[in-house]
Order: structure tokens, then C-alpha cells, then sequence
């Protein structure tokens, strides 16, 4: 790392103004004179953050003594922060909304003037180099006077926007072109084989990229991949920055969307210097709209801003879904925390708020709550007050279930909507205890009586003989009969719709009780 980015990543987060398509977003908004002029200084709005140390609110100044932690250096024009976008919206963009709101709140990649963000537009080269530069810590650089008075001898120079010359000079000097580049194209869409090359040389990955060069790609459409190029997507595929598409292509030539591109900076920024954020351990659930967390032994509080994006278990939550014990990475702007990320969750705090999931219970349902082993951990959550429990083929109360039965468990809201028991406890050895409504009788060609058939009614979300019944149905069942099964009750009674359970072991009924 050369001197001059290692210097700048330490001196704290200057946050990006918007990056869009438009001259203005990129514009230079001081009077022309640059940096250096003190009238411009004066005009820059500057903000140094500390959280409280929940020891001693009264040390709440910018002389934190050891006691309050210093989280960044905030030092812009024409502040405007803005993390969560309206137009970032449908299955096609909306796995994207966690990296935007990132890079937002790092100022790295930011919406439009108007409050969008444009997700599906493509994104040319000029805003792809912007935002490479000022991931690696290099925006006060690539803004300075000096940088923007910088000879460029490219031959399309004239077409490169005053704004971005800065930003192209900085690129230039920390080897984010090729030598053989004569031209910047500033307005040319970025491709995903270009954006790819341009995020491996932000993170100074050139020499291991070069390594590579004699790498066997295994896309379909590798042969498109050029062999100087070849090193820099296998290095992009070990370090996580891109993968192929589900058909195992890569496509090099395909225009790059600002979704995608939000995708790629943020996990490169994941492998750089990051002075923008704190990380701690959260000490109890958020409390009149405050965090409160711990770092190296020490805690602290800090206010949630309104609009903060949290993002915990792969999905945006609301604050009141924060748990004791997760470990967080947060990002401040203006004294609040605007970004949250949940980068452990608390073990045994709970489970996903709204999924399915499976699980052996190790108690009986006590104080309304369910608890369960899953994957090797333990947890408790909530049961819904209309929650559906099934159990044996029959709805049951809370009460009913038992420690050591398999369940499926849907969650809605933080809380259980409906479990079904998928075996019972003391099921070990197969044992097996079924009810439902008589259907009929298999006999086989010596009128042996061999199979015998029930009909069930189940509830939505059922899991009965490992099929998943996402509706309400009337399902018959077909069960072996052992020799000798013993039939209890009058077996003239056996007719249709009549209730009968069927008790057995390994999948075989071996008792037939009519009820």
C-alpha cells in the first residue's frame, strides 16, 4: 500500500455527495479555489463523533478523556445523506437494498438528487471509477485542487468532466488503469469483466491477479474471457467480489447495473481499511430508540436515527428485533446511528422472524415460549396467542407437546405461527401412533389383509410423512399391516369415516383401534 492511501484511510470518513449520471452530482461545490482557500474551508460542515460512555453522560464533548469512542471524522459540503431508496423494489433489485444502504452510509455510492436510486440503470465508467476511488479512502485527494489541475494525457481528456479529473488523476496514480490505456471512455457503460478488473486493482490485488493468468475458468463462456484478463476474474472468484450466473456463465461484456456494481464495492470494502464504523457486542435490546453496546470491556450509547437501516439474519428488521449479545457493526452521521448490521447474532437468543425451520424441542412450552435444539444450539421464542399446533394428526394446545418432539416451525412478526410435531417423542425406535377416519382394506391374493388406509384432514403448513401440506386437505394415508395385528373393538364397526388409530413400529401397524 503506498504511502498516500495509507494516509488517507486513517484520516477519517469524508462522506461522499450523491453519485448519479448528472454533472451536478459530481460537481465541484466550492467556489473553484479549492481546498486550500480558507473561505472554502469555512463553508465545509464538520462533525466529530462520539457515542456516550454510559459511565459518565456528562463527558459529552469532543475531549473524550478514554471515555467515549470516537467513531468518524465527518468533513463535507452540501451534507445529504440518504440510505434506504423508494425504487429499490422487486425480486429483481431488492437483494441489493443491504450493499446500497451500506455504501450510503459510508458516502461511498449514494442515490439522485430526486431520492432515487435507479437500481436497473446501467453504470458508466467515469461513476465506476468515482466510487472505486473513494472506497479506497482517496475522495479528499481526488477533490483537492491539485488533483483536478492534473495533466491528463489521455487522448479523450477534453471529454472527461471537471468534477471527475481529480478522481481519473487519482485512479491514474494508483495504477487503477492500464498502461496501455490511451483513452478513459468516460461515458461507456462498465461491463462486468472491466468493473471486475477496476475493483481487484482498488484493492491492490495486481500481483496475485498476474499469478493467475494461467487459470482453467470453468464458465461455459470462458473462452470469451481474455488471457490477460484471466487472473483478475480468478481472483475476484477466490476473494467473493463476483461469481457466475446460475446457467455457469460469466458474461465478461455485460453491462453493469448500479445494483450489481453496489454489490461489488461493498464486498471489496469488506477486504479494505475500514475507519468509517465501530463494532461491538449489543448489552440489551434497544431501549428508547438507544443502542447499547460494548467494546474491548467498556460500554456505550448511542441514539437511532429514524431512518436507520438494520439489516440482521438477511433481511432489513426493525430495531425491536436487535437481541442481547449480537455482535454489530454500526456507522453514525450527525450523532445517531444510521446503519446497523448484525455480524453474529446472539447465540440462543432466538430464530428467524418469518421462515420455517426445523427442530427437536428440549422442554414443554413454559411462560408462552417454545424451546428447541437446532443445529446444535438452543433456543426459546415466543408463541403467537392464535398460534396452530398439531400434533398427532389432531390441533392440540401448547401444553400437549412434548420435550423430545421433532417439530416444523413457522415464525411471522418475531414470533411462532404454527408448529407441527413431525415425530413424536420416544419415537426412537420407529414406534408410531396415527388417527384419522377408516377409507379401506388391502388383501392380498390369498385375502390376507395386508394394507389399510385412513383419510386425514390437515391444517395448513402440516408435515405429515415428510410432505409439506401448504393448504388445507383431506389426505389418505396408506399403512402396512403386519400378521397378526391385533384389532381392538368391534371390527364390524369398521366402516367408512369411522375414527380408528393405528399403532406400530418401523412404518408397520401392528394395532387397529376403533374408536
Amino acid at each position: 500500500m503506498n504511502k498516500t492511501f495509507k494516509k488517507v484511510m486513517v484520516t477519517g470518513l469524508t462522506v461522499a455527495m450523491m453519485v448519479g449520471g448528472s454533472t451536478a452530482a459530481f460537481a465541484d461545490n466550492g467556489n473553484g479555489k479549492g481546498k486550500g482557500n480558507d473561505k472554502d474551508r469555512d463553508n465545509e460542515i464538520r462533525y466529530n463523533g462520539y457515542i456516550n460512555n454510559k459511565n459518565d453522560n456528562k463527558n459529552n464533548n469532543n475531549n473524550n478523556n478514554g471515555k467515549d469512542l470516537y467513531i468518524n471524522n465527518l468533513n463535507v459540503k452540501n451534507l445529504n445523506i440518504k440510505i434506504s431508496f423508494d425504487d429499490v423494489k422487486g425480486g429483481d433489485v431488492e437483494w441489493a437494498a443491504r450493499y446500497i444502504a451500506s455504501l450510503a452510509s459510508k458516502g461511498v455510492f449514494e442515490g439522485y438528487e430526486d431520492g432515487t436510486f435507479q437500481p436497473r440503470k446501467t453504470i458508466t465508467r467515469i461513476e465506476a471509477i468515482t466510487a472505486a476511488v473513494r472506497l479506497m479512502g482517496l475522495r479528499e485527494q481526488a477533490e483537492s485542487t491539485d488533483a483536478k489541475n492534473t495533466n491528463l494525457n489521455f487522448k479523450d481528456a477534453n471529454k472527461i468532466q471537471d468534477w471527475a479529473k481529480g478522481y481519473v488523476a487519482v485512479a491514474l496514480q494508483n495504477d487503477l488503469f492500464e498502461e496501455s490505456d490511451d483513452m478513459v471512455q468516460p461515458t461507456k457503460e462498465a461491463d462486468r469483466l472491466w468493473a471486475t478488473t477496476l475493483l481487484v486493482k482498488a484493492l491492490k490485488l495486481q500481483d496475485e491477479a498476474k499469478a493467475k493468468m494461467t487459470t482453467k475458468l470453468n464458465f461455459k463462456d470462458a473462452d470469451k474471457i481474455p488471457a490477460g484478463s484471466v487472473g483478475y476474474v480468478a481472483v475476484a472468484i477466490e476473494k467473493n467480489l463476483i461469481d457466475g450466473y446460475e446457467d455457469n456463465t460469466f458474461r465478461p461484456t455485460r453491462p453493469v447495473t448500479r445494483a450489481e456494481l453496489a454489490a461489488l464495492l461493498d464486498r471489496t470494502g469488506n477486504q479494505l481499511p475500514d475507519n468509517t464504523s465501530v463494532k461491538g457486542t449489543l448489552s440489551s435490546a434497544v431501549s428508547n430508540n438507544t443502542l447499547t453496546f460494548t467494546q474491548n470491556g467498556q460500554s456505550y450509547n448511542i441514539e437511532l436515527d429514524s431512518n436507520a437501516y438494520i439489516f440482521r439474519n438477511g433481511s432489513k428488521v426493525s430495531a425491536s428485533e436487535l437481541r442481547s449479545g449480537d455482535e454489530v457493526l454500526v456507522r453514525t452521521f450527525g450523532g445517531k446511528a444510521i446503519f446497523v448490521e448484525v455480524t453474529k447474532v446472539a447465540s440462543g437468543s432466538d430464530l428467524p422472524s418469518n421462515s420455517n425451520f426445523t427442530g427437536t424441542l428440549n422442554a414443554t412450552v413454559s411462560n408462552n415460549k417454545l424451546y428447541l435444539n437446532k443445529d446444535n444450539a438452543s433456543y426459546s421464542i415466543e408463541l403467537a396467542s392464535d398460534v396452530t399446533i398439531v400434533r398427532d394428526g389432531r390441533t392440540v394446545s401448547a401444553s400437549e407437546l412434548k420435550s423430545g418432539d421433532e417439530v416444523l416451525v413457522r415464525t411471522s412478526g418475531g414470533k411462532v405461527v404454527f408448529v407441527a410435531v413431525t415425530k413424536l417423542a420416544g419415537d426412537q425406535n420407529g414406534n408410531f401412533v396415527v388417527n384419522g377416519r377408516y377409507n379401506s382394506l388391502t388383501t392380498n391374493s390369498n385375502d390376507q389383509v395386508t394394507q389399510i388406509s385412513i383419510d386425514k384432514i390437515l391444517s395448513d403448513g402440516t408435515v405429515q410423512d415428510n410432505v409439506y401440506y401448504n393448504t388445507t386437505s383431506n389426505v389418505t394415508f396408506l399403512y402396512t399391516i403386519s400378521n397378526g395385528t391385533t384389532i381392538q373393538g368391534d371390527r364390524s364397526q369398521l366402516t367408512d369415516n369411522r375414527s380408528v388409530e393405528l399403532r406400530g413400529n418401523d412404518n408397520v401397524v401392528h394395532t387397529i383401534v376403533i374408536k
